[in-house]
């Protein structure tokens, strides 16, 4: 059992890390602690190797505290960032930082019972090609489509583990403790934490991509609801278009929002002689899924109408389903995140116009629509915080024992 003075530090880490720059009375201040002890573990902390003096905080007047971040170096997490059809892994430092370049591997989730196998050697690979020593590593923050119960471990949708969980599954392979949680529930981790979200004590974040997401934060925290199923914004029956869903009900919100369902549009709409760039661009193959997706999303940037249409087709659908979510939860802010952030601001116009035609205007008023600047990055991001969440679990050790010291190359925000 932990010692009250390493409570003490993991807090103390645990918030330097969400918000970079600290001073002690600060750290006093969310800790709780006095300003005495505090000021005796951050000692400690310097000592160790684990925290570093940044220089002086912006004149207010008066005497102007030192402040505190933590070293990059002191310790590292595996981020791994999950979809149904491709897997994201990287190795990230305590600025977030990029330590080697994000890995994508193919790897389908529907109907395949090697993939768990088969995201543990991804896995392992990353991290010996890294050449970071595994006792330098805090943990491994995966997000994963499917109803997640990030308490036991399971995915329920995909995954299957024979029995054992995912996180004891990996945690086995790798020797490193794991974390899971929905993929929109770590992209509103992130939002939470780093992102448009920060310090707001109500939002809902939008996950755009192969489905349409939702991360909730409530009264400052995010919200998972009694089994950690909240948030499936995907599924809200909104249409009487007979379209089957993945979830295989039919008419749910993602049959005619999903980056998925757009690529359909767009090469139905090739095939019957529409007048796009895109015929030159998408190819209408399983492979390149990803590919055509992003090839919608830069016509409509280069002011292509018919990828505009789409996209806005698209919005106006999810401001449909945001207005729903104004109604029942009156959010301060809704950020729209994810692999479909880089639409931008084609989507505001049509989820605007949404909402003035099915939302109280004295509901509505108050609610912000703001793009992400985390982006695609947000998945990522989200699951370096989720092993940091859990930071009651990490074993400190002084970064002077470190045998091989990692290289950033890039940094993620």
């Amino acid at each position: 059992m932990a010692s009250k003075n390493q409570l003490y530090k993991r807090k103390i880490i645990r918030q330097l890390y969400f918000s970079n720059l600290l001073s002690c009375a600060e750290l006093s201040q969310k800790i709780e602690k006095s300003l005495s002890l505090t000021t005796k573990i951050l000692n400690e902390l310097i000592a160790e190797g684990v925290v570093s003096e940044t220089g002086y905080a912006p004149s207010s007047g008066g005497r102007r505290p030192v402040m505190y971040s933590l070293k990059s170096d002191f310790l590292y997490v595996v981020a791994v960032a999950m979809d149904q059809f491709f897997t994201r892994i990287t190795v990230m430092d305590m600025q977030n930082q990029y330590v080697c370049p994000v890995q994508k591997f193919e790897l389908r989730l529907l109907d395949n019972p090697k993939a768990l196998p088969q995201l543990a050697e991804n896995i392992t690979a990353v991290i010996e090609q890294s050449g970071i020593d595994k006792t330098r590593i805090a943990g491994i923050g995966i997000g994963m489509p499917g109803f997640v119960d990030p308490q036991s471990g399971i995915n329920y949708t995909f995954l299957p583990a024979k029995g054992e969980s995912i996180t004891g599954f990996i945690s086995d392979k790798t020797g490193i403790p794991c974390y899971i949680e929905n993929d929109s529930g770590i992209v509103g981790l992130a939002e939470l934490r780093f992102g448009a979200a920060r310090s707001k004590p109500n939002a809902m974040v939008i996950n755009i991509g192969w489905g349409v997401g939702l991360g909730l934060i409530l009264e400052g925290a995010l919200f998972r609801g009694e089994t950690g199923f909240a948030g499936e914004f995907s599924h809200i029956p909104l249409f009487d278009n007979g379209k089957l869903c993945s979830c295989g009900k039919s008419g749910c919100l993602e049959t005619e929002t999903s980056l998925f369902v757009l690529v359909e549009k767009a090469k139905e709409g090739i095939q019957g002689g529409k007048v796009t760039i895109l015929k030159n661009f998408l190819s209408g193959k399983e492979e390149d899924l990803e590919k055509d997706a992003e090839a919608i999303i830069i016509a409509a940037g280069k002011g292509d109408s018919f990828a505009i249409k789409l996209l806005s087709e698209a919005g106006y659908n999810i401001g449909r389903g945001i207005a729903i979510l104004i109604h029942l939860l009156n959010p301060g802010i809704v950020v729209l995140s994810g692999r479909g952030a880089p639409a931008g601001k084609i989507w505001q116009a049509p989820i605007q116009q949404a909402l003035n035609e099915h939302c109280i205007p004295r509901l509505a008023i108050n609610t912000e629509i703001k793009i992400s600047t985390l982006g695609y990055e947000a998945e990522l991001i989200g699951c370096a915080a989720l092993v940091m969440e859990n930071s009651g679990e990490i074993q400190i050790r002084s970064s002077r024992t470190q045998s091989k010291p990692a290289k950033t190359i890039r940094a993620s925000k």
